[in-house]
């Protein structure tokens, strides 16, 4: 194994590149998105509601290997052919977005009422009290079950080799069809990506004790 790394390591740190720049702004990006879907279907009105739990229902509900694939393999049909990469971001963010949406309802939800009546008591809007004291609880709350998706975004970042994309597992799997050793190339492969989840483990949980709430 650590002649196989040796030997090719330019190509696995390339690999390991991809997977986490993909990875990272999936999952920030996914925030972004999870928190606009959390405030429209808890605050929003009825119709804007029920259309984020509709798109929530959908995306949870369809894997995120078919997905990829209308992405992919079906925009093009439209006259949208997007690079491998950028249709694993889209579809990485889309589907991320819809589970950090639940994550973050319960997040909000687990916060009293009071709080938000407190804050329209002085003088506050419904959006200032949402936005400068609900949220930022809110988002401090979510952190554990923020931490699980990115590891999960870490892993699933590797289905986007059926696509064609250049990252970890692509990598591994074009270098174990020329030199025949698959066992050692993805050996090496389930190490590094056990050393990377273990590092992001670590900074995430340096990060919930420093902003944790008292």
């Amino acid at each position: 194994m650590g002649q196989i790394f040796s030997q090719y390591y330019p190509l696995f740190l390339h690999g390991l590149g991809v997977t986490i720049f993909v990875t990272i702004i999936s999952c920030f990006s996914g925030t972004v998105l999870g928190t606009l879907l959390a405030l429209g279907k808890i605050y929003g009105n009825k119709f804007t509601s029920r259309l984020v739990t509709i798109f929530i229902a959908i995306i949870r509900g369809t894997p995120l290997l078919v997905q990829l694939f209308i992405i992919y393999y079906g925009l093009p049909g439209y006259g949208i052919r997007l690079d491998p990469i950028l249709a694993a971001i889209i579809s990485f963010i889309i589907n991320s977005g819809a589970y950090q949406a639940e994550y973050l309802r319960g997040s909000i939800q687990s916060i009293s009422a009071n709080q938000l009546k407190a804050a329209l008591s002085i003088g506050m809007t419904r959006w200032q009290g949402i936005i400068h004291i609900i949220l930022p609880q809110a988002l401090r709350r979510v952190i554990p079950a923020w931490t699980n998706e990115f590891i999960y975004m870490i892993k699933y970042s590797s289905l986007a080799y059926v696509i064609g994309a250049r990252e970890l597992m692509t990598e591994g799997k074009l270098l174990a069809s020329r030199n025949y050793q698959f066992f050692n190339v993805y050996l090496v492969i389930a190490v590094i990506y056990l050393l990377v989840i273990v590092i992001f483990v670590y900074l995430f949980r340096q990060l919930e004790k420093k902003v944790t709430i008292p």
